[in-house]
């Protein structure tokens, strides 16, 4: 205790650790899985809560959440300046000041914990802390559009307690990782307590054993399993669209799909595969393909730009061409990459960033396409972060299929991110997941949320695997957060009302 006083009287010294453990934290995740840092990160913010001072908690808050999302989202320099074409002054201080909004959730946090329960009771770590936590994670899911990224369950998949994902979610997983940061913190405040150490190890073990039983299959099998072929045409973002790459473009996903004619179910393309509006390919080669692999019993799925004249609407689409064609038009599209709001205000002021000419359209809410006579959920790039979404749209599909174009992020942290996701979401749904991408990481992730085949990152390369599709709905795709997001509501509604009593009675 002697030592975290000290804290008080050098808050830098504070500031500092925090930092150290914010940036830590993303070590937690893919690519690197080092998963005990989601426990060991945050205990040392909530610490930092529980004895410092006001002032020294909020900095020392705000420090932790530079480090955190200075590293663990650092690619968005990579898209801004490298593939964006900013300049790397601009695109540094637009990913500063984007680092700087997230790290006020943190402080955020901090605060509302302190006005709910007193700094260093076991309330304030056990309870009001991790509450706190997850409101703050589910509101950054949805505020601003969202950004979902790098939420604390996700560094989980791959432990035993992965078998909490189709019961809790991701919100779930992370409210459990708050909760033992918090009972860490807790412990550290009394170490020569060892009923302490004791009631923290425990309740580790037995969420642990708990996982291990709740890892069931709550899905079956349904239907004849498909041989699915995907294509990874690895085309660097800075040629995709120069119009000059167009007929190779086309020449190497051709060249790479007609061998699998015949011998696969489904043939996928990644996200904007075919750099040109729908009208401009459809008639004269890509109607023509589709077709013609449809008559050898192989039905292809092509991501490209869809332009509706008549609603003078563009649309990044998944688009299924051969016999009646079907499309999926992305639904949640992706704020300063897909559109830009506030277009009639900000004109091309955001041009120098990289942000698009023309503005995408929201496509309506998603509904399984049908494909080889199985309803297939389909998802475009950064929608597969949405678990609820993803839930909603399983619970009607055997199979999801999540196509991307992360060319966007070089070789950054992200694409190994962004397929954590993707794995988590089939694991939270139990449905197979086959994840076509421009350039990597390309995957058949199995309904248990394991990479059953993946294709070289980086590459041209293609690869087939069989995908068997399966009903029945895991507890996560039938209640989403309600049970999650209640318990935590409950518990700062007690809080409040705690707090409330306490003032009104003296």
């Amino acid at each position: 205790m002697r030592g975290l006083d000290a804290l008080n009287r050098r808050p830098w010294l504070a500031a500092g650790l925090a930092l150290l453990a914010g940036a830590a934290l993303p070590l937690a995740f893919a690519p690197f899985h080092w998963f005990p840092l989601a426990v060991l990160s945050p205990a040392l913010l909530f610490l930092l809560a529980a004895v410092l001072a006001p002032r020294a908690a909020r900095w020392s808050a705000w420090a932790w959440g530079v480090g955190y999302f200075g590293v663990g989202v650092s690619w968005v320099y990579v898209s801004i300046h490298q593939f964006g074409g900013a300049p790397p002054l601009l695109a540094g201080l637009t990913t500063a000041a984007f680092v700087l909004a997230l790290a006020l959730f943190p402080v955020l946090l901090v605060e509302a914990a302190r006005r709910l329960a007193r700094p260093g009771s076991g309330l304030h770590l056990w309870l009001a802390l991790p509450a706190v936590w997850v409101l703050l994670e589910w509101v950054r899911g949805w505020l601003f559009t969202g950004f979902p990224w790098l939420l604390l369950g996700y560094s989980q998949l791959d432990t035993p307690w992965v078998g909490w994902a189709p019961v809790l979610g991701v919100l779930g997983m992370g409210a459990w990782l708050a909760v033992l940061a918090g009972g860490l913190a807790w412990a550290c405040l009394q170490p020569r307590q060892a009923v302490r150490w004791g009631a923290l190890a425990s309740a580790a073990v037995a969420f642990a054993v708990a996982g291990w039983g709740l890892d069931r299959e709550w899905s079956q099998p349904a239907g004849e399993p498909l041989q699915v072929a995907m294509v990874q045409g690895n085309m660097s973002q800075d040629i995709k669209w120069l119009p000059e790459y167009l007929g190779p473009t086309l020449e190497r996903y051709e060249t790479r799909t007609r061998p699998y004619a015949g011998r696969v179910d489904v043939m996928v393309w990644p996200e904007t595969a075919v750099p040109a509006f729908l009208h401009q390919v459809e008639a004269d080669w890509l109607r023509p393909l589709a077709d013609e692999l449809r008559d050898e019993g192989t039905e292809l799925l092509v991501g490209l730009p869809v332009y509706e004249r008549e609603a003078d609407a563009i649309y990044n689409s998944l688009v299924a061409p051969a016999g009646e064609p079907q499309a999926y038009h992305k639904h949640h599209l992706v704020p300063f990459g897909e559109y830009v709001p506030l277009r009639d205000w900000l004109g091309s002021t955001l041009d120098v960033l990289g942000a698009p000419l023309a503005d995408f359209t929201r496509g309506p809410r998603p509904e399984p396409l049908t494909v080889q006579g199985q309803p297939v959920g389909a998802a475009i790039c950064y929608e597969v972060v949405y678990g609820a979404t993803i839930a909603r749209l399983a619970r009607d599909s055997r199979w999801l299929v999540n196509v991307s174009n992360d060319a966007w992020f070089g070789q950054s942290l992200a694409p190994h991110q962004h397929l954590q996701k993707a794995r988590w979401r089939a694991r939270e749904v139990e449905r197979p997941l086959v994840r076509s991408t421009n350039t990597g990481i390309s995957a058949f992730i199995g309904h248990d949320g394991g990479v059953e085949k993946a294709l070289p990152r980086l590459e041209l390369a293609d690869g087939a695997h069989p995908v068997q599709g399966r009903e029945g709905l895991t507890p996560y795709a039938r209640w989403l957060d309600w049970p999650v997001m209640g318990v935590v509501l409950l518990a700062v509604v007690g809080l409040i009302g705690r707090r409330w009593w306490r003032h009104r009675t003296g």
